[in-house]
């Protein structure tokens, strides 16, 4: 029984997944941006292609279709004619409740007779789309995990939302913080296997959402690693080590890319505001200053965020969002490029350039004086010039620390120790 128990639950996730990435796919490729209140919508859309399924099985199988669907073992009390029937009606009412649940979804949509009437007729392809896609969709990832487990390797998922047209664009802009992470991978076109579910909702969702579906899908492979880049998800399969390493950079990099990481449309609304203030005015090549106006958009946002619908899990990726994009816009770098795993870009500001500058005059200045500041050196000097040389030394120490302080706001936190060890004897007390 213990045994039947543990399996029970392991297909209960497995198939909590398949239909989470079913709706991922249809509330975006259908419907577009869906508010959080509407989601449940969308629950009744794809859980009522499943009855379906059910149901149609029961009109074949009365007694296998009243378990499924109701856990009711096979009895004599209802005459299978009657299980029958009722399991037909089923199948022909469930479909117009789906066309009329995308209606509902849709919230500036005109409610004619005539809009009635195309929804309902609309759910009937659309049901049975849902429901072979499910089974496709099963289907494969029994197949994916198959390879995985031969191979000892591991899934992960990143979800995202590519924003309409953009789909090229993020897959270069994924292949490069990859690229940064040191994960070289080779670009390349997925199998036509995984592209097929995009393409069969889009036949159904019409042209409005054709921009949505690229004309081929990216697939970036190497020897410990296969990632699919799909326009709802990446898929990334792989040694755990090398797998986490690319989620990191994924993740950290969609923050600014051309895809949303959340679904509800409050939640994407936040995020574009935050794409906003990552990359500042079009076209810019200096990453936007963190000054009053940033700080009060800022403000702005976390007042948002404080009362904001969402869930939670949504809420947790907007905050993370939020603080990187502060950390490098504080950091004067390009919010975005400071992909996790690699080397975080310098600021590209003139400040910068003159921090740089001022820390390679005084390594220079250090190195001289180490050279030249032996104690046989310094009686030569002192018999030489005198002992004044060493306030000389001591005031052009002191006035590159104090353009350093200038430049960058505050001295730097440590000196090296060879630097501290040279300066000593030089600011001993004059005798």
């Amino acid at each position: 029984m213990a045994f039947l128990a543990a399996l029970v639950a392991f297909g209960s996730r497995f198939a909590s997944k398949v239909l989470t990435t079913t709706l991922g796919w249809a509330s975006t490729l259908l419907f577009g941006r869906v508010p959080g209140s509407r989601q449940i919508l969308l629950l009744g859309i794809t859980f009522g292609s499943v009855i379906w399924i059910v149901m149609l099985i029961g009109v074949i199988v009365p007694d296998v279709g009243a378990f499924l669907l109701l856990l009711i073992p096979s009895q004599s009390f209802v005459p299978e004619s009657t299980i029958r029937l009722l399991m037909l009606v089923g199948v022909i009412v469930v479909p117009g409740a789906v066309g009329a649940m995308t209606l509902l979804l849709q919230k500036d949509a005109k409610r004619t007779g005539r809009s009635i009437v195309e929804a309902i007729a609309r759910g009937y392809p659309l049901t049975l789309l849902l429901a072979v896609l499910l089974v496709f969709l099963a289907c494969l990832a029994i197949w994916r995990k198959g390879t995985s487990l031969a191979r000892r390797w591991s899934d992960a998922h990143v979800p995202m939302v590519v924003k309409p047209g953009a789909y090229e664009e993020v897959a270069h802009d994924l292949d490069d913080a990859l690229s940064a992470a040191g994960l070289d991978l080779e670009a390349g076109d997925a199998p036509s296997s995984m592209s097929l579910p995009a393409k069969w909702l889009t036949a159904v969702a019409g042209r409005s959402s054709s921009s949505l579906v690229p004309d081929r899908m990216v697939r970036l492979r190497s020897p410990v690693l296969d990632i699919l880049i799909y326009p709802m998800d990446v898929l990334i399969s792989g040694k755990s080590h090398d797998v986490v390493r690319a989620r990191a950079a994924i993740a950290s990099r969609l923050t600014t890319s051309a895809a949303h990481l959340t679904v509800s449309a409050e939640a994407q609304a936040i995020e574009d505001r935050l794409t906003a203030l990552a990359v500042g005015a079009p076209g810019g090549e200096q990453p936007p200053p963190f000054d009053k106006d940033v700080k009060a958009a800022f403000e702005a946002i976390d007042n948002d965020l404080a009362t904001i619908e969402v869930p939670y899990q949504e809420w947790e990726v907007l905050y993370r969002q939020r603080l990187q994009v502060e950390r490098d816009l504080r950091a004067g770098a390009m919010a975005g490029e400071a992909v996790l795993g690699a080397d975080s870009p310098e600021p590209s500001t003139a400040a910068s350039t003159v921090a740089s500058i001022t820390r390679m005059l005084r390594r220079g200045a250090a190195a001289v004086l180490e050279a030249a500041t032996d104690d046989e050196t310094i009686q030569a000097l002192d018999k030489l010039v005198g002992p004044r040389w060493r306030l000389a030394a001591a005031a052009t120490d002191a006035a590159v620390d104090g353009a350093r302080a200038a430049v960058e706001g505050s001295g730097e936190t440590a000196v090296h120790e060879n630097d501290a060890e040279t300066f000593e004897r030089t600011r001993q007390p004059i005798p």
